[in-house]
């Protein structure tokens, strides 16, 4: 299936026309075979009464004067059959049967047999023009003079089959009978779709096409502003508000967006006075509470005192860290994210702490400094828990990804998740705020991507940066 609405609507829109068009089509060709049916079997009794005729008028001549008759209408023409007597039947190469075809042979002998008698000796077949055989001696219709047959049994370019009738009269006596069925009945072929039939339903099916691909992509615009909007917004940008326009399911989605842009927008701007305010007011206290701990005469109680303002303000700072670190305001660019890289790793580069093995087959669009925050706190961890971080970069069309492995001790299956939340550290004896792979992946999700970690078979863990080249 297209993943865009536009594909999918053209898609379904094919078959459905294509569906009915295939059921109109068949009801109409039925109909149409059922009354060229019915107009072919009564040409086939017309024409069989017309044997019947010129059977019973040989017949009534002298059979001395048969020859002489048979003459004198060749010389004038002819008659809508080629007429001649013969001693024997003539051998001719049959044409394969269609149902057409066993149709009118049915509807002739039955006729003939009704006015000349059941028991009359008869032959009926369709020969092809070239194998047709007229006298005696087995002349060929090419070899007649024109104006003997050609006229009745011939119809350039089509060349229709030729019923010939043979039809005993007497002893040794046959009389031969040849003629093409009238139009349009000639070929008696069974024809498939008529050639305007299939033109109507490709022509039909276009404009059917056209039409709705028009009205799907100017119906899907909306939407598309929507998605442009939502992504750009994911990745931090300022976005105007979406015109409510459209069909009014569209409206109350563009509706819904812009409410929510507004309360997004509203909080993270309250989000940020916050913490701006906690920052300005814990600072005074705590700068208060360090003097008063200076003044105490107690050292051991100082000591204490000073531990847990050490405590708090660690808490505190690691809390703005967070947000300042996942809260980057910058602008979308094209990043080269070769040079970024060697930037993080050339001053390790001469200590064998950090390798880097392939490169970005293009540059990547994001934020440079968020980009730099998110791998640089990947290659701190590993050197930080693991000695050594071996980068490895695998790039392609759909995405770009970037493999971290350390030498430490891994992450218990169980807590691989965990160690992504804020404050939560493995080794307790470590410095720091146990924020940065959680920063790293608010980073990744702010890209669209994601950040997951396995601990390898040899140990070490590695850290797998995944961000889409494609939003």
């Amino acid at each position: 299936m297209p993943r865009s609405l536009l594909g999918r609507m053209l898609l379904l829109t094919l078959l459905v026309v294509l569906l009915a068009q295939a059921l109109s089509s068949v009801i109409w060709v039925s109909q149409l075979r059922a009354s060229q049916m019915e107009g072919l079997l009564t040409s086939a009794r017309s024409l069989a009464q017309s044997m019947v005729a010129s059977v019973s008028y040989i017949r009534s001549l002298p059979i001395g004067y048969r020859p002489m008759v048979l003459d004198q209408l060749r010389s004038m023409g002819g008659t809508r059959f080629f007429v001649s007597l013969n001693d024997k039947p003539l051998d001719m190469r049959v044409l394969p049967e269609t149902p057409r075809k066993r149709a009118v042979l049915e509807q002739v002998e039955s006729v003939l047999r009704d006015r000349l008698g059941k028991q009359v000796d008869l032959s009926l077949h369709f020969v092809d023009p070239n194998d047709l055989r007229i006298f005696n001696s087995g002349l060929k219709l090419d070899e007649l003079p024109r104006s003997w047959a050609h006229y009745a049994l011939t119809l350039e370019p089509v060349n229709p089959p030729i019923l010939v009738t043979q039809i005993q009269i007497g002893p040794s006596e046959w009389l031969y009978l040849a003629s093409l069925m009238p139009e349009p009945y000639a070929s008696l072929e069974d024809e498939g779709l008529p050639t305007q039939q299939l033109w109507f339903i490709i022509l039909t099916s276009c404009f059917l096409l056209l039409f709705i691909g028009l009205l799907v992509h100017w119906q899907s615009r909306p939407l598309k502003r929507l998605a442009r909007a939502a992504r750009e917004m994911s990745l931090g940008a300022e976005v105007e508000p979406l015109p409510e326009a459209g069909g009014s399911e569209v409206a109350d989605v563009s509706r819904a967006f812009n409410s929510m842009r507004e309360r997004i927008s509203r909080y993270l701007n309250e989000r940020s006075q916050l913490f701006s305010a906690i920052s300005h007011d814990l600072r005074t206290p705590i700068t208060r509470l360090r003097l008063r701990v200076e003044l105490l005469e107690d050292e051991a109680a100082q000591a204490k005192f000073s531990r847990d303002l050490d405590d708090l303000e660690l808490l505190v700072k690691g809390a703005l860290q967070c947000v300042k670190d996942t809260d980057i305001h910058e602008n979308i660019e094209q990043v080269d994210l070769n040079h970024l890289l060697h930037g993080l790793v050339e001053p390790y580069l001469g200590t064998g702490q950090v390798t880097l093995d392939g490169q970005a087959a293009d540059v990547y669009p994001g934020k440079p400094l968020a980009l730099r925050r998110c791998i640089g706190n990947l290659v701190d961890n590993a050197l930080k828990y693991g000695e050594r971080a071996h980068l490895l970069i695998e790039d392609s069309d759909d995405a770009f990804v970037l493999h971290v492995d350390d030498e430490g001790p891994g992450v218990p299956e169980q807590k691989l998740e965990q160690v992504f939340e804020p404050h939560f550290r493995l080794a307790g004896h470590q410095q720091g705020y146990g924020l940065g792979l959680g920063i790293a992946r608010n980073l990744a999700h702010s890209h669209g991507g994601e950040l997951s970690l396995k601990n390898l078979r040899d140990g070490g863990l590695r850290v797998t940066l995944w961000l889409p080249r494609q939003a």
